[in-house]
């Protein structure tokens, strides 16, 4: 009688299954999130209501507890869910399914021989959603929301392998905000602050998904071109430059005009690391910048 209390309003899910796949146990926390009630489930096979169950590893794992008596999990990193069932509150506007950590393990008779299974399911989107958003914290810029640098720093080493062990192309722009000390002197910071937001969401609008735009610091930024030759990166940069220069800028009654420069530089056998490609773009945003800003200068010109 107590075991059954606990049973029945423990915050986990809970299920015990027989050799045959058949529920024996469906507690209501089960019931309340599954939207399945155990008078409907109870003394039927597990997988005519759940036939994405039905499928190989699971099965294994199953014929392993019941043969063998070993204990299973279930990881949310691995497997996201096993139930599918709809997350609780806000969170469903985050996941699509409830984020589930389970474990399996054998249940004994008084001869000690495994007779049925149970299955722990633990709801942990909230866990899964805060893990989430410190990753977004650690990887991006606070007032514009594109990549920053920490980001920008694994990404790029990343790429520069892959282009090594694959021979991809890989450009860089490097792009900084021509005279950007004017605009907050002459307007004020939050004018400086909307002009950045405004400038990295032109720029997001014109690159693909499979590119990264990073805030490198202050008014600079760094565009990393996935799989684009230089002549192709050129291209993207004249591009962005007359998207920053062509439109003016309205900051509640401040109507200004803003322009970038942009050093190009494209990933190639010389390079041996990462720093060699941030040299080359660098050197060749200087050469834009002391050519008289508002232009796009590639490395090799």
């Amino acid at each position: 009688m107590i075991f059954s209390q606990i049973f029945e309003t423990i915050n986990t899910g809970l299920v015990v299954l027989d050799k045959e796949m058949c529920v024996r146990h469906w507690n209501r926390w089960m019931a309340l999130h599954s939207q399945i009630d155990s008078s409907e489930i109870v003394g039927r096979n597990l997988f005519d209501f759940f036939p994405e169950l039905n499928r190989p590893h699971f099965i294994r794992n199953c014929r392993s507890v019941l043969a063998f008596g070993h204990f299973c999990f279930f990881s949310q990193k691995l497997h996201k869910y096993l139930f599918p069932m709809p997350p609780a509150g806000s969170l469903a506007e985050e996941f699509d399914h409830m984020q589930q950590s389970c474990s399996m393990g054998p249940l004994r008779n008084e001869s000690g021989e495994v007779e049925s299974l149970y299955l722990s399911v633990q709801d942990v989107s909230e866990v899964v959603s805060y893990q989430k958003k410190l990753v977004r914290m650690n990887q991006t810029d606070p007032l514009t929301g594109v990549y920053n640098r920490n980001f920008m720093e694994s990404q790029l080493a990343k790429e520069v392998v892959r282009c090594q062990r694959f021979g991809h192309e890989l450009s860089l722009l490097m792009i900084d905000v021509d005279l950007f000390k004017n605009v907050n002197d002459n307007y004020g910071h939050q004018c400086g602050d909307y002009a950045l937001k405004e400038i990295t969401r032109r720029i997001s609008a014109k690159i693909r998904q499979t590119d990264f735009l990073i805030r490198y610091g202050g008014d600079e930024f760094c565009c990393l071109l996935t799989e684009t030759a230089p002549a192709q990166s050129l291209k993207v940069a004249e591009l962005l430059r007359q998207q920053i220069c062509d439109t003016p800028f309205l900051f509640k009654e401040h109507e200004f005009s803003s322009t970038i420069s942009i050093g190009v530089a494209g990933f190639d056998e010389n390079d041996v690391d990462v720093e060699s490609l941030l040299r080359k773009a660098d050197s060749a945003l200087y050469q834009a910048k002391q050519s008289g800003r508002n232009t796009v200068v590639n490395t090799a010109s």
